[in-house]
C-alpha cells in the first residue's frame, strides 16, 4: 500500500506540473500583444509600454516567467486581474464557493439517483428495466445547457417552482437555487452511471458464486450487497469518479445559464476578457482538482480490491 500511495502520489506532481507548464505557456504563446491586452487594446506612450514590460516582466525568458509565476501560485499569489482590477486570489475565494455547492449538490444526485436506479433496472427485468433504459438513453444525449434551458422554461417559468438565477443566501435558500443548475448538470452524467451501474450489477448477478450463495438459501440483500454489489463497485466507482471529476469544467456552461458567480462562469469570462491570469489560475484550479478526484478514485480502488494496489506496486 506504501509503494502504491508514493508511486500515485509521484504521478499527481507530475501530472500537475506538466499541466501547469501547459496552462501557462498556452496562454503567452496564443497570437496577440500582452501589452495590448494589459491595457485594453488603447494606444500607450513607449515610456508606459516600458513601465509595464517591466512591472509584469514580459521581456524575461518564458522559462523564467513561467518559475516566477509558479512559485507565487503556489503561496497563493496568482497575480492582479485586469478586468476586476482586483486580486485574483481574492477574487478565486469569492467565487469558488458557488461552484463547490454546485458540484457537490450533482455529485449528491448522480451518486444516490444514478446508481438507485441502475440497480433497479438490473434487478427488475421487464417494465422497470425498459422503462430506465429509455429514459437514460434520451438523458445521456442531452447538453448539459439545453437541460438547463428546458428546466428554467418549465419549473421556472411555467411551474414557479425554483428560481431561474442567482445562488440564494442561507443555506436552505441556496439549496432551493441550486436544485435546478445541480440537476442541469447531473442529467447527462447520471444518465451513464445508471447504465453503467445497470451493466455492472447484471453481469455480477450471473457469476457462479451468486448463484450458488442464492441456491443455499443465502437471503438476497445478503447476497447483494456482499457479492453483487461489492464485485460491482469498482468499474461503478470508475464512472463515477469520472464523471463528477468532469462536472468541474462543465459547470461553466449551467453557471451561465443561471447567472451563478462561480469558477466557471468567471473562467468564461476571463476568457472573453483575455483576462490572463485568471484564465491561469482557474484553469490551474479546476486541472488540481479534476487530477485529485481521481487520485481518490485511484485510492478507493486498494479499498475496495487490496488486488490493485498489490498489482500496481508490483508493476
Amino acid at each position: 500500500m506504501r509503494r502504491f500511495l508514493l508511486r500515485r502520489s509521484a504521478l499527481l506532481l507530475a501530472t500537475l506540473f506538466a499541466a501547469s507548464v501547459a496552462i501557462y505557456a498556452a496562454m503567452y504563446l496564443a497570437p496577440g500583444d500582452p501589452i495590448a491586452v494589459l491595457t485594453g487594446g488603447r494606444q500607450v506612450t513607449p515610456e508606459v509600454r516600458a513601465q509595464l514590460t517591466a512591472r509584469y516582466h514580459l521581456d524575461d525568458p518564458l522559462p523564467v516567467r513561467y518559475w516566477n509565476w509558479l512559485t507565487s501560485a503556489f503561496h497563493g499569489d496568482f497575480g492582479y486581474s485586469i478586468a476586476s482590477r482586483e486580486d485574483v486570489s481574492t477574487l478565486i475565494v469569492q467565487r469558488a464557493p458557488t461552484t463547490i455547492e454546485l458540484v457537490t449538490y450533482a455529485s449528491v444526485i448522480i451518486a444516490v439517483v444514478g446508481i438507485g436506479i441502475g440497480v433497479l433496472s438490473a434487478l427488475k427485468p421487464g417494465f422497470v428495466d425498459t422503462t430506465v433504459l429509455l429514459v437514460t438513453t434520451v438523458l445521456a444525449a442531452i447538453p448539459s445547457f439545453v437541460a438547463a434551458l428546458f428546466l428554467i422554461s418549465v419549473f421556472s417559468v411555467k411551474l414557479g417552482w425554483f428560481p431561474a438565477l442567482g445562488e440564494g443566501e442561507g443555506f436552505s435558500d441556496q439549496i432551493v437555487h441550486l436544485t435546478l443548475p445541480a440537476v442541469a448538470l447531473a442529467v447527462a452524467s447520471l444518465a451513464l452511471v445508471a447504465r453503467v451501474t445497470r451493466a455492472s450489477v447484471r453481469d455480477e448477478s450471473k457469476r457462479e458464486h451468486v448463484q450458488t450463495a442464492i441456491s443455499r438459501g443465502l437471503p438476497v440483500g445478503i447476497v447483494l450487497r456482499r457479492h453483487v454489489l461489492r464485485n460491482a463497485a469498482i468499474p461503478i466507482t470508475t464512472v463515477t469518479g469520472l464523471t463528477i471529476a468532469s462536472l468541474i469544467v462543465l459547470a461553466s456552461v449551467v453557471e451561465q445559464a443561471f447567472n451563478l458567480n462561480g469558477l466557471g462562469a468567471t473562467l468564461v469570462t476571463a476568457a472573453q476578457n483575455k483576462d490572463f491570469a485568471v484564465v491561469q489560475a482557474v484553469s490551474l484550479i479546476m486541472v488540481v482538482a479534476f487530477v485529485l478526484i481521481n487520485s481518490i478514485v485511484d485510492f478507493l480502488y486498494a479499498l475496495l480490491d487490496p488486488r490493485v494496489s498489490l498489482g500496481t506496486a508490483a508493476a
